[in-house]
């Protein structure tokens, strides 16, 4: 048989349950950029960087149609929570369709609204991981927000990094969502008080430790 280097990696993997095909298809019927769905491969890695981080308390910035939460949720323990935040409310019967489908969906708790208000006041250095996948053109305002409530040794992961390989190409061919991720990138690869690594997967994950 013959793949694609996509096709080869989805069938030499652990298979999408389906639950989570039945939300991707409907991601795609049903949802404009439907490719902003996490996926199958993506989503299988979510999972088990979850299950080696073991964190109690997981954020998700961008909850988008639920795929990635559900991912998450089903790395967690079941005592962990995980606080999905999405500020388009016309998304939240969509998203409560996909959580009602698995048996892991107990475990978040969906907040819609703007992240960067909701999260005003919580504790810090009471959180584990946080995996951040909003509005690209927010992704700094987002690591300055997160990074004091993540506990020392805790993560942060960020979705599209490396946008589609546009972050290679000249300043005057990048768009502002384009130049933001570099932004982002830079700030990040200058933290001192992180480790970090970019993972060349689907459209760049990136990878922040907090020492």
């Amino acid at each position: 048989m013959e793949y694609s280097l996509d096709s080869y990696i989805r069938h030499h993997i652990d298979p999408e349950p389906e639950y989570l095909r039945q939300l991707d298809r409907r991601t795609n019927l049903r949802l404009i950029n439907g490719r902003m769905c996490s996926g199958h491969i993506q989503g299988r890695l979510l999972k088990m960087l979850v299950e080696m981080i073991d964190p109690g308390m997981v954020l998700e910035l961008g909850t988008f149609s639920g795929y990635s939460a559900l991912c998450i949720a089903e790395g967690l323990r079941e005592d962990a929570q995980l606080h999905t935040f999405e500020i388009d409310d016309e998304l939240e019967d969509f998203i409560r369709e996909g959580f009602s489908t698995s048996p892991h969906g107990k475990k978040i708790t969906l907040h819609i609204g703007d992240a960067s208000t909701e999260l005003t006041g919580w504790e810090p250095e009471s959180v584990d991981l946080v995996f951040i996948d909003a509005d690209k053109r927010e992704y700094r305002k987002y690591y300055d927000l997160c990074f004091p409530l993540i506990r020392k040794g805790g993560y942060m992961i960020a979705d599209n990094t490396l946008w589609d390989g546009h972050v290679t190409e000249p300043p005057e061919k990048q768009s502002a969502q384009t130049r933001e991720i570099i932004a982002f990138n830079d700030m990040v690869a200058a933290d001192t008080r992180v480790e970090k690594v970019i993972l060349p997967l689907r459209d760049g994950l990136t990878l922040i430790r907090k020492l």
